[in-house]
């Protein structure tokens, strides 16, 4: 790229010019030597011309390119470099710093033909100046067209499931890409990162619908799960059961003594049942507690 005349030229110029003047007019005021003090004034702002073309200063971050009659002769800078004015020049200065790129592809078709926008950025930097000067006209537009062109052909080699959900593999892949391509200009790809991916709004809804449902369908899956793991528990019980009836009458008693625990319940009991499973001794077991919290609680009041 092409830049404005450095300060140091300028400053070169100008004192050149100032002495030039200076010395004309003391030649022709003071000595009244009109010629020579015109011829000197020129002779000085001429040689000043020259002096501010010759002497160029490159930043700490720019490379100076260097031509010699139209052939490269060599990279300058950084700092102050001097050049042969008419012979050579210094038609571009790269900047060698990490450069970013922001680019898009609009309305590009994935592999399964669904439409969609990516937004993405680019970090780059030129590690060869001569390459990139040489290689490419406008390098910098040319890495951006790049990055679009290789940003297309992935989309359209990749399904719309893999790009949303493994974008770190599609940077890496961008990045291999355009690492292949900007190689023979000097320049190297330090990172690429999707910002943004864009679907059409219907194709949206419907996406959220199937996940809305693919949730449902799990939890179904869950609570099926579970029902069956407690189906399982009463066939092993029942199995149980049915291979020691005392344990079933032990839970029976169980069942009703803890009904019958509670004040001002009634339970009714089939006779068959009370004389099977001896309630008897239950009850008056049950009794004999009610009678020992009746007193506590009369002598609480």
């Amino acid at each position: 790229m092409k830049r404005p005349r450095a300060g140091i030229q300028k400053l070169i110029f100008w004192v050149f010019v100032i002495v030039g003047v200076g010395l004309g007019a003391l030649f022709w005021l003071g000595l009244h030597q009109i010629a020579i003090g015109v011829t000197g004034g020129i002779i000085l702002i001429v040689l000043g011309w020259l002096m501010a073309s010759a002497v160029h200063v490159a930043d700490q971050w720019e490379k100076a390119v260097v031509l010699r009659l139209g052939k490269f002769k060599a990279l300058a800078g950084p700092g102050v470099f001097t050049i042969i004015p008419f012979v050579d020049t210094v038609p571009t200065w790269i900047d060698q710093r990490i450069i970013t790129t922001k680019f898009v592809a609009e309305q590009t078709l994935t592999k399964d033909t669904v439409p969609v926008n990516v937004d993405a950025v680019l970090f780059w930097m030129v590690w060869d100046a001569e390459k990139a000067a040489l290689e490419v006209v406008d390098y910098e537009s040319s890495v951006s067209w790049a990055a679009q062109t290789a940003l297309r052909d992935l989309i359209g080699r990749t399904m719309l499931e893999d790009l949303l959900s493994s974008r770190e593999d599609i940077d890496n892949q961008l990045k291999q890409m355009m690492d292949e391509r900007t190689e023979p200009w000097g320049i190297t790809i330090q990172n690429v990162q999707i910002r943004d991916i864009s679907i059409p709004r219907s194709l949206e809804d419907a996406m959220s619908r199937a996940a809305q449902a693919e949730r449902e369908r799990n939890a179904r899956a869950i609570l099926g799960q579970a029902e069956q793991q407690i189906a399982d528990s009463f066939v092993t019980a029942a199995e149980l059961y049915a291979k020691h009836p005392a344990a079933l009458q032990l839970r029976a008693l169980n069942i009703l003594y803890e009904g019958l625990k509670e004040k001002a319940s009634m339970i009714v009991v089939p006779s068959s049942l009370a004389d099977a499973a001896n309630l008897g001794s239950l009850l008056g077991t049950v009794a004999a507690e009610k009678l020992i919290h009746i007193p506590s609680e009369n002598t609480a009041d």
